[in-house]
């Protein structure tokens, strides 16, 4: 198999998707059961972190641990990246002793840059401008809970900001329906609103984006890097906190995600996270599930899979 990168959804088929969704529910139950299934022993993960994670670092090290590997945690203050070292120098020679790399940065130029001059897999573990991995295991999670997200509704509340836009390309990719619900001002990217308005939409009132809806998906006010801007947000955003009565205008099958950290009493309710009808802890675990099949989907040339 040929080189591949996962920087973006649309780095996969529609039908890798959905293949690599329904390998990681197997791996799920598989973990549970204690099933043990090393197909990278030898191999070693290198994780670059420009911005700091929990379920990001967490998820993949024991992913890689599950599977047998090895990973290695790099950080800009650990290495020739903080120092000013070309990315392109730095892709060439951590690509030469490591199989796999996963990069959680701020640009989404410097994933493209490195993968440019890798000689191994990339994945983008979050930039300023996506977060697919993330979109991997909220499409898992709601499929283990509703089954297909095809011809679905989906309504994203809040900042039109890294994991809006990978919403917004999963609609494309998954074929179900996209409402975006944004404050004036902080709205998804332009160019990806005309790129996918035939599967996104902007609806100025929340309560009606939230109508018939089967999915509710939110995210924090102010990302990582934002914190200055945390007072004007929480004015601006006020009125787009997700409660359990804003699910009540949404399909009776509707759930309810968010991909953590939350922030109680901003962007949604103190009660939202126990709400029966929130799946967030098992979007959560589901990082770990969705990032070992996609790693096993990138390195499959060089594993040997199960018959």
């Amino acid at each position: 198999m040929s080189l591949r990168h996962f920087l973006t959804l649309s780095d996969l088929t529609k039908q890798e998707l959905e293949n690599l969704i329904k390998r990681a529910c197997e791996l799920r139950k598989m973990q549970h059961a204690g099933e043990i299934y090393q197909p990278f022993v030898g191999r070693t993960l290198g994780m670059i972190f420009e911005k700091s994670s929990t379920r990001t670092r967490i998820s993949f090290e024991t992913g890689m641990g599950q599977f047998g590997g090895s990973a290695i945690f790099l950080s800009p203050n650990d290495t020739q990246l903080g120092r000013g070292e070309p990315l392109e120098d730095s892709a060439r020679v951590i690509s030469s002793m490591v199989d796999i790399i996963m990069i959680r940065t701020f640009g989404h130029e410097k994933v493209e840059t490195f993968a440019e001059y890798s000689s191994v897999p990339i994945i983008n573990a979050l930039t300023d401008e996506f977060h697919p991995c993330q979109l991997l295991a909220d499409m898992q999670t709601y499929y283990e809970h509703r089954g297909s997200i095809e011809n679905k509704i989906v309504t994203w509340v809040g900042d039109g900001n890294n994991m809006c836009a990978s919403y917004m390309q999963a609609a494309n990719q998954f074929g179900f329906e996209l409402r975006v619900a944004a404050p004036y001002g902080f709205e998804p990217d332009p160019e990806l609103m005309k790129r996918f308005s035939h599967c996104v939409s902007l609806v100025e009132d929340v309560q009606e984006a939230a109508k018939d809806s089967n999915l509710i998906v939110t995210d924090v006010w102010a990302s990582m890097g934002q914190e200055s801007e945390q007072n004007t947000r929480a004015r601006r955003f006020a009125p787009y906190q997700v409660t359990p009565s804003l699910l009540d205008k949404a399909d009776p099958e509707v759930v309810f995600m968010h991909c953590l950290p939350a922030h109680r009493g901003e962007e949604i309710s103190h009660d939202m996270l126990d709400d029966p009808r929130s799946v967030v802890w098992d979007e959560a675990e589901n990082r770990l599930h969705a990032q070992k099949a996609l790693m096993e989907f990138l390195l499959k040339d060089k594993i040997k899979l199960p018959a």
